[in-house]
C-alpha cells in the first residue's frame, strides 16, 4: 500500500489485519495463582528475567514513532508487582493515547492515585466472584476479596475509569453471579457519578489447561440471555466483541475461542515478560525476541513479527 508523503507506515499483517495497541506482560510474577490462569499465554511461569524498563518504554516509543501505535495496555502475572510500574508510565506519557493496566487488585488501594498521577488512563480489575469462599477457592487465595473490592473504589475515587471487571466465567462456580456482578457495577457507576464501570465477561481458554475443560461455559448461551435481557447492543471494532446493555449496566463479551470473527479482527501484539514479540495469545513457536534497545533492531523486529500472524481461528483464503 502506498502512503502519502509524511503519513506513516502501518503494520499490517497478510491478513490485512492492522496493529492498533500493545499489551506489555510485565513480569510473570503474582501474588494470586488463579485455577485458569494461563499467564498472557506464556505457560507455566519460569525463571527467566524481566524485561527491562527501559526497553519498555522503547519499544512503546518506536510503535508510536514509526508506526502510530499509540495504545498501550500493561499485564502480567501481576503488573503491581513491578517497583518500577510508575516510571514506565510516566516514561511513555508524552507519546501515548491510551496507556491501561490489568491487574489483579489486591495492591490496586495502595497504588492506585500514584498510577493515576503518573499518567495511567484506567485499569480492569479481575473479579471472579463477589461470594468470598467462591473468591478463594478460584484464587488459591485468602481474604483477598475485601482488599480488590477497596482496589475497585481507589480506582474510581483516582479516575481510572471506565474501569472494567474482568469475570472468567467457570461452570459450576461462578455463571450464577452475572446479575450480582451487574448489581455490583451499577454500585461503582453510582459512586462515580455516571458510567464508569463496564462488565466484561471472558470466556475461560482451556488451551493451556486442558483439565480446566469441564469448567467451560457455555458462552452461546449466556450471549443468548445476554440479548433477551439487553435493551441496546453494540460490536467493538476490537475482536468484534459484543456489548449488550443490561438494566443500565454496559456488558462486553469477550469469547474468542472457536471464533473466527475474534481472530479476524484482532488488532493487538503482545510483548512477553522476557521480551518477546508475540503475534497471538495461543500461540509461543513464533516470538520474536528483541534485545536491545537500538531503535533499527526494534523497527526490523516489528515488521517481522508481522510475518508469522495468522488467525489462530481461521485460515487465509
Amino acid at each position: 500500500m502506498k502512503r502519502e508523503k509524511g503519513e506513516k507506515e502501518r503494520l499490517i499483517d497478510d491478513y490485512g489485519r492492522e496493529i492498533r495497541s500493545l499489551r506489555f506482560s510485565l513480569t510473570n510474577r503474582c501474588n494470586l495463582n488463579c485455577i485458569y490462569c494461563h499467564n498472557e499465554g506464556e505457560g507455566r511461569r519460569g525463571e527467566s528475567g524481566e524485561i527491562s524498563a527501559e526497553l519498555v518504554i522503547e519499544i512503546a516509543r518506536v510503535a508510536s514513532a514509526y508506526f502510530d501505535i499509540r495504545r498501550i495496555k500493561f499485564s502480567g502475572g501481576e503488573p503491581l508487582m513491578r517497583d518500577d510500574l510508575v516510571d514506565i508510565v510516566q516514561g511513555m506519557r508524552d507519546f501515548e493515547d491510551d496507556i491501561s493496566a490489568t491487574t489483579n487488585g489486591v495492591l490496586l488501594s495502595k497504588y492506585a492515585a500514584e498510577l493515576a498521577d503518573a499518567g495511567l488512563d484506567r485499569v480492569n480489575v479481575s473479579l471472579d466472584s463477589l461470594k468470598e469462599e467462591r473468591y478463594d477457592f478460584i484464587t488459591s487465595s485468602r481474604n483477598n476479596l475485601p482488599k480488590v473490592i477497596d482496589g475497585i473504589y481507589s480506582a474510581i475515587d483516582a479516575g481510572l475509569t471506565s474501569l472494567k471487571l474482568n469475570t472468567v466465567l467457570l461452570k459450576g462456580i461462578n455463571e450464577d453471579e452475572i446479575i450480582s456482578m451487574v448489581g455490583f457495577v451499577r454500585e461503582c457507576n453510582n459512586r462515580g457519578g455516571g458510567e464508569v464501570a463496564i462488565l466484561q465477561l471472558i470466556e475461560l481458554i482451556p488451551s493451556f489447561n486442558p483439565s480446566m475443560l469441564n469448567y467451560k461455559a457455555d458462552f452461546y448461551g449466556i450471549e443468548a440471555e445476554l440479548k433477551s435481557k439487553a435493551s441496546a447492543i453494540k460490536t467493538r471494532r476490537l475482536q468484534r466483541r459484543r456489548k449488550y446493555f443490561v438494566d443500565g449496566v454496559e456488558v462486553e463479551v469477550v469469547h474468542p475461542m472457536d471464533n473466527t470473527a475474534f481472530c479476524a479482527n484482532c488488532s493487538r501484539l503482545r510483548i512477553t515478560s522476557d521480551g518477546k514479540i508475540k503475534s497471538c495469545l495461543l500461540r509461543n513457536d513464533n516470538l520474536v525476541p528483541v534485545e536491545t534497545v537500538d531503535e533499527k533492531h526494534i523497527i526490523n523486529k516489528l515488521r517481522l513479527a508481522m510475518k508469522y500472524r495468522e488467525p489462530f481461528f481461521g485460515k487465509k483464503d
